[in-house]
């Protein structure tokens, strides 16, 4: 599933991006000779009938390219000149270098779009607890108050939640915020002072550090799935067994359970459950997981979800299509301004290079994602196709963005950068890409050992 999601992944983000170039090349009358999924020998390729363009699937799957017609690259016959791509206009270079970030983040939009008019399951972003001495505490915010908007911007999920405070954060800003209580539907509005909080805290879930977490009720241990080759299930629990008891500890809540099943990984437990009226016994041994290099015990049960108690704290948001087009537009613009502002974090070293992701990471995203759903997945289209898009625009050599920048200073100074500027940025290029991709890489090892 994993290494399919992936794979989906990365032929529809590539090929879109890849068709923005080939479009507007083709309607700048430019010749493009090969299109290609993917790097390095060519497994596949085909050219239609009286088809200029080879289409070619490629052996390595991470990209692709466009390569058209130009002098630099190779002999022109003169009947030929005209379609060159180096004979073209600068504004015509520039088009068709921006047009494959710009098709990302259209095919963003309409990812949205499908999703917003599907909807999306989300939590409805009511208070839990709030901890003493934290921003949210000296903001007066209560447990089961729901949070309605934050700075006029409607919040109807705690995903909406996180992405606004986010970029608050980023931007150093208070949060004006709106709440309704759940008891009463009284509404009242309080500021949330972010002045404490730094970008760096942004590495750990940073909504804890406010003081702000999700509306958590009390939850009947009762057992209402079992993972098929989970301790559990091995030790004789079954479905709608009710926890009584952990090593004569007293279970009131699936809380209490899971807090002493995390805390003993390897390590034997007597529990006593009800079932059918009748008090059984089990000895379960939890096996051991990993969070952050730390290690937990799980068994592999759900717990019993009373559908009232779902529908009070799930929402689904979703919108007519006009509407939704207008919410995928506003979603892609903050998405794109936010990437913006943490690589720009990053390089000013107030975010940790920990939040770069590789091949590895997204592939399991993608596949978390996939099986959590056809919303989910399509989500994660958007944002990774967002990312692809705002990456490449940045102004780094080899990248298109590096391109536009060198089209633009053609454009301004009336002529095209010198070739010692564009062999230099070249290798200042690779060696950037190569470091970024070093990190990353890193990180997604990181990931994997430590879990």
């Amino acid at each position: 599933m994993t290494l399919l999601a992936f794979l989906v992944a990365i032929v529809v983000l590539v090929l879109f991006h890849e068709l923005g170039h080939y479009w507007v090349a083709r309607a700048c009358n430019v010749k493009v000779l090969r299109f290609s999924l993917g790097f390095g020998n060519a497994i596949y390729s085909k050219r239609f009938a009286d088809g200029e363009t080879e289409w070619v699937i490629s052996a390595i799957p991470l990209g692709g390219y466009v390569k058209m017609l130009d002098e630099r690259e190779g002999e022109v016959a003169p009947n030929e000149l005209a379609r060159a791509f180096n004979r073209k206009p600068v504004l015509q270079r520039m088009a068709i270098v921006v047009a494959g970030p710009i098709a990302n983040l259209l095919l963003a939009i309409v990812l949205y779009w499908a999703l917003f008019v599907y909807g999306v399951l989300g939590v409805k972003p009511i208070l839990g607890e709030v901890p003493l001495a934290t921003p949210a505490s000296a903001a007066q915010l209560h447990a089961r108050d729901m949070i309605v908007s934050i700075n006029g911007q409607a919040t109807p999920s705690w995903q909406e939640v996180r992405w606004v405070l986010l970029d608050l954060v980023l931007q150093k800003h208070s949060a004006n915020i709106k709440l309704r209580r759940v008891d009463d539907d009284v509404v009242y509005a309080r500021v949330l002072d972010m002045s404490s909080l730094h970008p760096s805290d942004l590495d750990g879930d940073f909504l804890v550090k406010l003081g702000l977490q999700p509306y958590q009720p009390a939850i009947v241990p009762i057992i209402d799935k079992l993972t098929e080759d989970g301790p559990a299930r091995i030790a004789g629990m079954q479905v709608h067994d009710k926890v009584l008891r952990v090593n004569g500890q007293l279970i009131s809540s699936w809380a209490d359970f899971v807090t002493v099943v995390r805390g003993h990984p390897d390590t034997m437990l007597r529990v006593e459950v009800e079932r059918a009226g009748a008090f059984i016994n089990l000895e379960i041994t939890p096996e051991t997981v990993r969070e952050a290099g730390e290690p937990f015990g799980r068994i592999g049960a759900a717990p019993l979800i009373d559908r009232k108690l779902y529908d009070f704290l799930m929402t689904d948001v979703r919108y007519s299509p006009l509407n939704a087009l207008g919410e995928a537009i506003r979603k892609t613009w903050e998405t794109s301004s936010l990437s913006l502002k943490m690589i720009w974090k990053m390089v000013e070293g107030e975010v940790s290079l920990k939040n770069l992701s590789g091949p590895i990471t997204i592939a399991d995203y993608a596949g978390q994602s996939a099986q959590n759903g056809l919303g989910a997945y399509l989500g994660f289209l958007a944002l990774i196709s967002i990312s692809l898009g705002i990456l490449n625009l940045l102004p780094i050599p080899l990248l298109d963005g590096g391109h536009l920048l060198y089209y633009t200073v053609e454009f301004i100074k009336g002529s095209p950068v010198p070739e010692t500027v564009w062999d230099a940025g070249q290798k200042i290029g690779i060696t950037l890409l190569l470091t970024m991709m070093a990190f990353a890489l890193y990180n997604d090892i990181s990931r994997l050992i430590l879990g």
